[in-house]
């Protein structure tokens, strides 16, 4: 007689069981879904701002505002950033440093934001940009200064 109660007591208890984990599925089937359809939407798609994707140089009036310290450089962690710059003598006999390359590697970047913390000139920002799948390593090396630069127009 005891199995007898013990098998209805197990019974009720499964269906309990049953129907707590049937009234949360349930919940959730009626709830505003939240999936976001990428890449269909990629036209409204909103981005936050404070989402890291990848390292850009600013530009004013055509410029960079970097003046090739190296500050970024030293302060990066794992060498994802080489800056190459050249010394131009200017006309009032002074030499200076010009960026000629600023090499970026986003394969190997932590996100960490050092480089654009520490820029005294405010030169380095992320931008939005999240879509970087490439097939070769390679491909990841990026030149974050542009070829109509004056500094890379000069050599």
């Amino acid at each position: 007689m005891e199995s007898f109660k013990n098998y209805f007591v197990s019974f009720w208890k499964g269906l309990w069981s049953l129907l707590v984990g049937m009234k949360v599925t349930g919940t959730e089937f009626v709830t505003k879904k939240v999936t976001e359809q990428y890449p269909e939407n990629r036209a409204t798609l909103k981005v936050a701002d404070r989402f890291r994707g990848e390292l850009k140089l600013v530009y004013e009036n055509g410029e960079h505002k970097c003046v090739a310290c190296g500050i970024c450089q030293m302060n990066c962690p794992n060498g994802t950033i080489q800056v190459i710059a050249n010394k131009v003598t200017t006309e009032d006999g002074k030499t200076k440093r010009v960026l000629d390359k600023y090499m970026y590697d986003l394969g190997s970047c932590t996100f960490c934001q050092l480089c654009v913390v520490t820029c005294p000139h405010d030169a380095l920002e992320f931008d939005n940009a999240f879509e970087h799948a490439v097939f070769t390593r390679e491909k990841l090396v990026k030149q974050l200064n542009h070829a109509t630069d004056k500094s890379v127009e000069n050599k």
